[in-house]
């Protein structure tokens, strides 16, 4: 499956934004899809993920209350709405696909296989 992520921009502290990963390829709806993020000189961290078999949804601490992230397996897309954006917010942000991974491993990076490129997200304080 290819992805391919967008959305991203420079906004300031407080605003939102929503990203999109389009899907081709492979039949999405059975895919679990994920964010990561990564900022400058730190390691890629998870943010959210949406199970394919429930459209259950799995946050990281930092962002839960402030990102939803949800999916339309019409239009082979998921979205990452993010509200009240924080200067620490501040990173790439990479779409990422699995058919077989498990809950438990979601949010290691490793788990993962497919990945979009990244969509800048910059947000000024």
């Amino acid at each position: 499956v290819q992805l391919q992520a967008s959305g991203g921009g420079l906004v300031q502290a407080g605003d939102s934004l929503r990203l999109s990963c389009a899907a081709s390829g492979r039949t999405f709806r059975t895919y679990t899809m994920g964010w990561f993020r990564q900022a400058p000189g730190k390691e890629r961290e998870f943010v959210a993920a949406i199970l394919y078999r429930s459209s259950s949804t799995v946050y990281a601490d930092s962002v839960k209350g402030r990102f939803t992230t949800s999916r339309d397996n019409a239009k082979n897309t998921m979205y990452l709405q993010m509200n009240n954006l924080k200067p620490e917010d501040t990173a790439v942000y990479y779409c990422t696909a699995d058919e077989g991974i498990i809950l438990s491993s979601v949010m290691r990076s490793r788990s993962w296989d497919y990945w979009g490129q990244g969509t800048l997200v910059t947000v000024s304080s």
